[in-house]
């Protein structure tokens, strides 16, 4: 009620915003731009939080999604003048980890793992089942490079070259999203940028991460025992769980377990 009284000072309140799951554009991405944008923007400008946290578990995905989300979070950071807390739990992870360097500080659990901080793309190669089952694969460009790591064809070495030079330069990105982030905090006589993984007190010892900690113990020290929290997430549609909207689900969870499992998870 005290809220609703002239000059009573009301509760400090945190919103939390729920980052979790692989991330990706259009139906299969947990995590996109698209779906987060207004739940971001409602989270910095619903009411007059004193702070913003984010909760992260999510092992990355797209380098566009993952810049796209953590733009919009540093921008209305900035133009709301409020600061950006990051709890990791299970992981974050690449681009996961991309979210957590939005925040102005990151904290997690001792067992969550963090880093990944690298790139990489997969695929496969099927032309000589092809041959061996009598196919004959038939492609025509406009464009040399149009048919590029085309995964029916043999691999040509040009390619390949163009691909690391792109793999390269979407490091480059990562890297300087991080060391801009970290400025100061950061380990600089170690290895940070190669892909590889830590636990959270490893991490720390890095820089990569501000300490060990929990969202609710840490707000309450943070801001006080009164202190509340309001949270906000996607949301899909029950009806959207039917149809060929199912499919796609399947296959996204299973790319989600995939892409959890290779860190142990």
């Amino acid at each position: 009620m005290k809220r609703w009284i002239p000059f009573m000072k009301s509760d400090p309140t945190v919103a939390v915003i729920r980052l979790q799951g692989v991330i990706a554009g259009g139906t299969r991405g947990t995590l996109n731009d698209q779906a987060l944008g207004a739940v971001i923007e409602k989270a910095f400008t619903r009411g007059k939080p004193v702070a913003v946290a984010l909760e992260i578990n999510s092992p990355g995905g797209s380098p566009v999604q993952s810049s796209l989300i953590g733009s919009r979070i540093r921008r209305l950071a900035e133009e709301k003048e409020i600061p950006v807390i990051a709890f990791v739990e299970d992981v974050a992870a690449s681009g996961g980890y991309w979210l957590a360097a939005a925040a102005d500080e990151i904290y997690a659990d001792p067992s969550s793992v963090v880093g990944s901080i690298g790139v990489i793309s997969a695929s496969f190669g099927a032309h000589e089942l092809l041959i061996r089952q009598g196919v004959e694969r038939r492609v025509y460009t406009a464009g040399k490079s149009k048919s590029m790591l085309d995964p029916f064809s043999p691999e040509k070495p040009e390619d390949v070259a163009r691909l690391k030079g792109l793999l390269q330069d979407i490091h480059t990105n990562f890297i300087d999203h991080v060391q801009t982030r970290r400025a100061g905090k950061l380990n600089t006589d170690a290895e940070l940028f190669t892909g590889e993984v830590w636990l959270a007190k490893r991490a720390q010892e890095l820089g990569l991460i501000d300490g060990i900690g929990h969202i609710k113990p840490m707000l309450k020290e943070r801001f006080g025992d009164k202190v509340r929290t309001r949270r906000y997430g996607v949301r899909r549609p029950f009806l959207s769980r039917f149809g060929a909207q199912m499919m796609d689900d399947a296959i996204g969870s299973i790319e989600e377990r995939a892409a959890y499992a290779q860190f142990g998870l």
